[in-house]
């Protein structure tokens, strides 16, 4: 082969490689602009999450049950405000940063945490919509124990013991 048949090759395969990449970048470039006009690139609603302070309450255990109660209301799950607060001095004392690492549920891995001391799998079983995914969240925790007495009990008002 000649030295300009192998030149004019060099430069054909040079300019097929920019063009590749110059194709390439325009598509890259182009993804963007054609994806924004699908309904896959629709803007997601954004909850918020249910707590006290946005529901309107005080950061207390009186704000927390009131929370809850409202949360529970919108989900049918029903309860009142004397029976959470029984429960949660008998399990907690009202600390919401509370954990039993001693009883059973604790040596097989899975404390109870939070005002009504519920153990992750049924916390995160009976978790309601738009509460917080945090055991400690006193709102999330309330609502979510409310929720599992509710199925096994019937409400808690009729838990007087552990459950």
């Amino acid at each position: 082969m000649s030295a300009a048949a192998q030149h004019r090759r060099t430069r054909t395969s040079r300019l097929v490689r920019k063009l590749a990449v110059a194709g390439t970048g325009v598509a890259v470039l182009a993804l963007p602009l054609i994806g924004a006009t699908s309904a896959s690139a629709a803007t997601p609603t954004v909850q918020t999450v249910q707590t006290a302070a946005t529901l309107g309450y005080s950061n207390t255990l009186d704000g927390w049950i009131r929370a809850s109660l409202a949360v529970m209301a919108e989900h049918g799950i029903p309860g009142s405000y004397d029976g959470i607060y029984r429960n949660i001095i008998r399990e907690s004392s009202g600390n919401p940063w509370a954990i039993n690492n001693w009883d059973s549920n604790a040596a097989a891995g899975t404390p109870s945490k939070g005002l009504l001391q519920v153990i992750d799998p049924t916390f995160n079983a009976y978790h309601v919509a738009n509460t917080s995914w945090d055991p400690y969240d006193p709102v999330a925790n309330i609502t979510a124990a409310c929720n599992y007495a509710a199925q096994r009990y019937g409400s808690i008002d009729n838990v007087w013991g552990a459950y």
